[in-house]
């Protein structure tokens, strides 16, 4: 079966133009689909085939090959013949997307050449450069460990032996504990964790000179009783944290409840409905927004009595009455004297009138820094215009205590204008509220001339401080945290955090500013380094104490083993020497000497023990003897070994 013109004309190779043809000036795609369908009309004649690719002259595009520029080959497919009309007969959109596709294609095969012969080139050039660096460092070793194979044999068999014992220690302790030991080996001791937080010296040099009762606080608390922590805060100086502390992370029978969104929680004794927690967080300011010294011990005695829920917050008039009526007992009872106004006699009349003990505790600052933390703070907008400031019964006169801004607030204010009002509270503001107003006739300063007024104040300030039950300071968190748990004998959950960087940190301040904020604040500067070394002191009287009582404790450990290894070498020698004796009885003229001598041992040293548990508890009974101090000696011969017998059992 013969096949048609056509198609015999498209398995024919297309002739190639002749040379010095005039070139085609008409379009190459539009030329070539005309004379494609011009051949395909004509059956019977014979049409000259034109080529499906552009004529000479046009460009085909970057790399690419002119299409059935060739002439195809005999072994050719028939598909592969049919594509040069086929590929003619395509929509000019279809045949640009395929150049398009074909270019891209032929610009990453030559960009992933270019990749692959570079990167060759490189390492081949590298290859030399650490060969010629690597001959020059290692050549003289070479030709040494060619000489001595051995040293090289031998270097290797001391390399696997310490991989090989690497994984038997894994094997045999895989777990973190030895690799710990292995740490600790090799690194510093642990520092001590209640080092000064100031990175200076544990260690200081006394200015005052206290006793050993002002050094040591050692409070009975009795949460289950009628005993009350009271919480004197003052402005500025951290007590919002040391509150939350106090309510949130402290280790009790039955803790505080505080309930989410909620500032108060409630602290209630163990089994009961009364709280033995007075502050913010717990009762709220149920004597004034901040009260000072004088209002607490005027006003905590009455509110507890009159108050035993401490859910419910008295009114501002039943505060007044309050005071009003602790002021007029207090200048009505017979001792009216100067001392009767420090804390113990405070606390012994709280305890006649409401039988109840109240510890007074509160937390002192630098006065710079809380000077500066303060006047942000009303920078922000704080007025404390709640605070009631009542002494002797009445709150102070407009006259007595001017203010020093018109507005609402004093938002806004610069530095200067708050250090150049003469009424600002914030001036030595931790000396006003730790004394007793009522001695200089409360904010009256017309009673008493001005340097007398501030001498009273300063010295009724250290005396409260001196006699509160404890009191901490700002910049010593660690140490304020151990002094608490050592007095009140409550132990905290978490460690307290030492913050170093705090809003009156990041104040600038040059050193004629810090000098007048010094000079505005003098009364404040002498009380904190009273304060601070009276702190300082107990810090390391209590850790004193505590090294003594655990080298106490470890010669009684050492004593007690020592006199059970006696005890059970006479008796075991005692039972020998019985039985030889036995044996041997018709031998010995004096059968019973060894036996005897032995039994007097043993209860000589019976005897021992038993005077020793017997002074145990005598110690263990301080409640017979509340003013006999302890003695910490150690040295009373055998009869002390034993210590605490029933404990180290």
């Amino acid at each position: 079966m013969a096949l048609p013109a056509s198609a015999v004309r498209a398995f024919e190779p297309p002739p190639q133009p002749e040379r010095g043809a005039p070139a085609c000036t008409t379009c190459p795609r539009r030329h070539s689909r005309v004379e494609a369908e011009l051949a395909a009309s004509r059956l019977g004649s014979v049409a000259a085939p034109v080529r499906a690719g552009p004529p000479r002259g046009v460009s085909h595009g970057f790399n690419s090959r002119p299409l059935l520029e060739k002439p195809r080959k005999a072994s050719s497919s028939l598909a592969g013949a049919a594509c040069a009309p086929l590929f003619a007969l395509l929509s000019r959109g279809r045949r640009r997307r395929m150049h398009v596709l074909r270019r891209r294609w032929d610009l990453g095969s030559l960009c992933r050449a270019l990749l692959t012969r570079g990167l060759a080139a490189l390492g081949h050039s590298l290859k030399h450069v650490l060969g010629a660096i690597f001959s020059k460092i290692f050549g003289p070793l070479a030709s040494v460990g060619n000489m001595d194979e051995k040293s090289n044999k031998l270097l290797l068999a001391l390399v696997m032996l310490f991989l090989f014992a690497v994984i038997v220690l894994q094997y045999v302790c895989p777990g973190t504990e030895c690799q710990l030991l292995r740490l600790q080996a090799f690194s510093s001791p642990v520092p001590d964790p209640y080092r000064s937080e100031d990175e200076s010296s544990a260690r200081f040099v006394p200015r005052y000179n206290f006793t050993r009762s002002d050094l040591l606080r050692k409070v009975d608390f009795d949460i289950k009783g009628d005993d009350l922590i009271v919480f004197l805060h003052i402005q500025k100086t951290g007590g919002t944290t040391f509150g939350r502390h106090l309510v949130r992370n402290i280790q009790l029978e039955q803790p505080c409840e505080c309930r989410v969104g909620q500032k108060k929680c409630t602290c209630h004794r163990p089994g009961k409905r009364e709280t033995w927690l007075f502050s913010r967080f717990s009762t709220g300011w149920s004597c004034g927004l901040h009260a000072d010294w004088t209002e607490l011990t005027s006003c905590v005695p009455s509110v507890v009595d009159g108050k035993r829920d401490s859910r419910l917050r008295p009114s501002r008039w039943r505060i007044f009455h309050i005071l009003d009526a602790a002021s007029k007992d207090k200048r009505g009872s017979p001792n009216t004297n100067a001392g009767a106004n420090s804390p113990s006699s405070t606390k012994a009349w709280n305890t006649s009138k409401s039988r109840k003990n109240f510890h007074y505790i509160t937390i002192l600052r630098d006065p710079v820094s809380r000077y500066l933390s303060e006047w942000r703070h009303v920078q922000r907008g704080a007025t404390w215009k709640a605070s009631l400031h009542v002494c002797d019964g009445r709150p102070p006169t407009s006259e007595e205590l001017p203010s020093c801004y018109t507005g609402d607030d004093w938002s806004g204010c610069p530095l200067k204008e708050f250090m150049d009002c003469p009424y600002n509270l914030a001036n030595n503001r931790q000396v006003r509220m730790l004394s007793d107003l009522t001695l200089v006739g409360c904010y009256n300063l017309s009673v008493m001339p001005e340097k007398q007024r501030n001498k009273v104040l300063l010295e009724s300030a250290k005396s409260n401080l001196k006699h509160m039950a404890f009191f901490g300071l700002t910049e010593f968190q660690r140490k304020t945290q151990y002094l608490f748990e050592k007095t009140f004998n409550m132990n905290f959950i978490s460690p307290f955090t030492q913050y170093n960087t705090t809003r009156a940190s990041s104040v600038e301040i040059n050193e004629e500013i810090q000098k007048r904020i010094e000079g505005l604040n003098f009364l404040d500067m002498e009380l904190y380094s009273y304060a601070k070394d009276l702190f300082l002191q107990r810090y390391q009287f209590m850790r004193q104490k505590d090294h003594q009582e655990a080298r106490r404790k470890r010669q009684e450990q050492r004593r007690f083993l020592k006199g059970r290894l006696l005890q059970t070498h006479f008796l075991s020698q005692g039972q020998g020497q019985s039985q030889n004796l036995n044996q041997n009885q018709s031998q010995n003229p004096n059968p019973n000497a060894n036996q005897n001598l032995t039994q007097k041992l043993t209860q000589n040293l019976v005897q021992n023990l038993t005077q020793s548990s017997s002074q145990k508890e005598n110690r263990e009974s301080p409640k017979q003897n509340p003013g006999k101090e302890e003695n910490d000696s150690t040295g009373n011969g055998t009869n002390d070994y034993i210590g605490s017998v029933e404990k180290w059992r």
